[in-house]
């Protein structure tokens, strides 16, 4: 290693992936051997319990550059990533899944646009492997998000992308308590830019985002950056005010002008 190599973390978190975490190694391994920067490879493991945690050990006696992570049970995909980024000691953090539908190839890409001196760069997914319900599910609530949020979201992009350590410092010290990181990389600006990245299918296994998951972090994209919603109950609340008091006026009208009930109500 030469002097003032510049280090760069890698943050995966995982959950039952014992059938995908040796081609994943294999797969990075690959792409940064050509590479001249340090590298931590930091594994989180999400409450496994598939024996993901026994071979990350094995794994970690043939590379001494794999850091693990292993949570008291499984707390969800975004609190995994933070744990990892809180663990992070790189001048770039790079968030990737670790089921292999992040391509590891692009990391060349994200290095030589961070060189270049951008400070974020996110993949944008293109030729989605998953069903067709569930890639119209994505694609109608990236759609949505844009349409509801004030901070500018770019479209059809996860967390797979890389920060620079200023970046990093920023999102750790926001107060929030839900992150959705996406949206947090986005609202804290810097010199951002997209590249596509073909979205590979999975190597083994199944989703471990459940459709319950899917759909409060969904939620959280939305309601976290957007005070439209706000807006609308508090709307909704104001029109079933106004037309309670406008049955009120009603009703006492028709008792005490009309001296008769109102519909025909016997109590009002």
């Amino acid at each position: 290693m030469r002097p003032f190599m510049k280090k760069i973390s890698l943050v995966l978190p995982l959950l039952n992936e014992v059938g995908t975490l040796g081609e994943l190694h294999r797969a990075i391994a690959a792409v940064l051997g050509g590479l001249d920067y340090e590298f931590e490879l930091i594994f989180v493991d999400d409450g496994s319990s598939d024996g993901s945690l026994a071979l990350l050990e094995s794994l970690r006696g043939e590379d001494s550059r794999i850091r693990i992570l292993s949570l008291a049970r499984n707390f969800g995909h975004q609190a995994a990533l933070l744990a990892g980024i809180e663990a992070s000691t790189g001048d770039a953090v790079i968030l990737m899944d670790a089921d292999l539908q992040d391509d590891p190839a692009a990391i060349r890409e994200f290095l030589s646009h961070w060189e270049s001196g951008y400070q974020v760069v996110y993949a944008v997914r293109f030729k989605r492997k998953e069903s067709l319900a569930k890639r119209a599910a994505f694609r109608t609530f990236y759609r949505i998000q844009r349409l509801f949020v004030q901070v500018p979201m770019p479209l059809d992009a996860g967390v797979f992308g890389l920060m620079d350590r200023r970046v990093v410092e920023v999102l750790r010290r926001m107060p929030e308590k839900n992150r959705y990181l996406v949206g947090l990389r986005a609202y804290v600006g810097f010199r951002q830019i997209g590249i596509p990245v073909e979205r590979r299918p999975r190597h083994a296994g199944e989703a471990k985002m459940s459709l319950r998951r899917l759909i409060h972090l969904a939620l959280d994209g939305i309601f976290a950056f957007s005070t439209v919603p706000l807006r609308l109950v508090t709307l909704l609340g104001l029109l079933c005010a106004a037309a309670a008091m406008l049955l009120a006026v009603v009703g006492l009208f028709y008792k005490y002008v009309l001296h008769q009930p109102f519909l025909n109500w016997p109590y009002v």
